[in-house]
C-alpha cells in the first residue's frame, strides 16, 4: 500500500531520511506547485530521478555536460532513434566515442541537479510506491542519501538567501556605467562569461538562464556575484503608485481577518508520527 501525504506536513528532507534509515526500495512521486517528479531508490540509495513528462535522454544529458555538441546529439538521435539510453551508451562506449566514467558522472550530476532543485519544494503532494522502479532502459546510479541530504539542506539555505537578494528574475541587466574593476582584469568562469554575453536591456535574467540551460539557483548565484563585483546593474522598473492605507482596507460589511487566519497553521506532531510509522511498515 502506498504512503501518501502533503509536503507541507512532511518535507523532502524528512522523507529522504526515512527512506535512508529504513533502506527502502521503491519510487517517491512528488506533485509540486508547477511540476511533478519521481525519485527511485534501491535499498535506501538514490538510483534515478526525473521530471514527469520531460525526461531527458542520455544524448541531451551529455550535451548539457558539454560532452557532445548539439550537432553530434542530433546525429546520435537520428542514427539510434528508438533505442534506450542503455543501448545508446553501450554503442558509444564500444565504438570508443565515449568513456564509461563520463556516462556515469554525467548521469549522476543530472540526477543530483534535479534532486537539489526539489529540496526547495514546500507545497504539494507525495506518494511512495514500495518496490516499484520505472527505470527500464534507463542508466541508473547509486548515491548515498546522507550526502544528498546534507548538500540539499545547504543549498536550500543558500537558495533562500539568494531569493532575498534577487527576488525577481523577470528584470533585465545592463553593464555598469562605472564598473569598479575593468572587465578584462576580472577572472570569470566559463558560465559567468556565458551570462555576460547575454547582458542586454532587452533580456531578462530568466531569459538569460533559459538561453544557457541554467537553473534558477545557478543564474541567481552568477548574477549575484556579478552584481557584487560591480560589473552589472539591475534595471529597476518604475515604482507603481501606492494607494493610501485607507483605500486598502477591507470593504465595509466584509469580516476582518483574524490573526489565526493570517498565519500559517502549525503542523500537528501526530501527523508526522503517523507518516513515520507508515513508511516503516511498507
Amino acid at each position: 500500500m502506498a504512503l501518501k501525504g502533503r509536503l507541507e506536513d512532511f518535507g523532502i528532507t524528512q522523507l529522504l531520511n526515512l527512506i535512508n534509515l529504513a533502506r527502502k526500495t521503491g519510487t517517491l512521486y512528488l506533485e509540486g506547485a508547477q511540476k511533478n517528479s519521481y525519485l527511485c531508490f534501491r535499498e535506501g540509495k538514490l538510483i534515478y530521478a526525473a521530471l514527469e513528462g520531460v525526461e531527458d535522454s542520455l544524448p541531451v544529458i551529455l550535451q548539457r555536460a558539454n560532452v557532445f555538441t548539439a550537432e553530434q546529439v542530433r546525429m546520435i538521435q537520428t542514427n539510434m532513434a528508438g533505442r534506450t539510453d542503455r543501448d545508446i551508451a553501450q554503442v558509444l562506449i564500444t565504438s570508443g566515442r565515449l568513456q564509461q566514467q563520463v556516462v556515469v558522472k554525467s548521469v549522476r550530476d543530472a540526477i543530483l541537479d534535479l534532486v537539489y532543485q526539489i529540496f526547495s519544494w514546500h507545497e504539494g503532494q507525495f506518494r511512495f510506491e514500495p518496490s516499484k522502479l520505472p527505470v527500464q532502459g534507463k542508466i541508473t546510479t547509486s548515491i548515498a542519501l546522507e550526502n544528498v541530504i546534507m548538500e540539499g539542506s545547504r543549498r536550500v539555505k543558500e537558495w533562500e538567501r539568494l531569493q532575498d537578494e534577487l527576488p525577481d528574475l523577470d528584470i533585465p541587466l545592463k553593464f555598469a556605467e562605472r564598473p569598479t574593476t575593468p572587465l578584462r582584469d576580472v577572472n570569470l568562469s566559463v558560465e559567468e562569461w556565458r551570462v555576460i554575453s547575454f547582458v542586454n536591456p532587452s533580456n531578462t535574467i530568466r531569459q538569460i538562464a533559459q538561453f544557457n540551460n541554467m537553473s534558477e539557483l545557478q543564474i541567481r548565484k552568477i548574477v549575484y556575484s556579478l552584481l557584487q563585483a560591480g560589473l552589472v546593474e539591475i534595471i529597476r522598473p518604475p515604482r507603481p503608485t501606492v494607494a493610501p492605507a485607507s483605500a486598502r482596507q477591507v470593504p465595509e460589511g466584509m469580516p476582518q481577518p483574524t490573526a489565526a487566519q493570517m498565519q500559517r497553521p502549525a503542523v500537528k506532531r501526530g501527523i508526522v508520527q503517523k507518516l513515520i510509522s507508515r513508511i516503516r511498515e511498507l
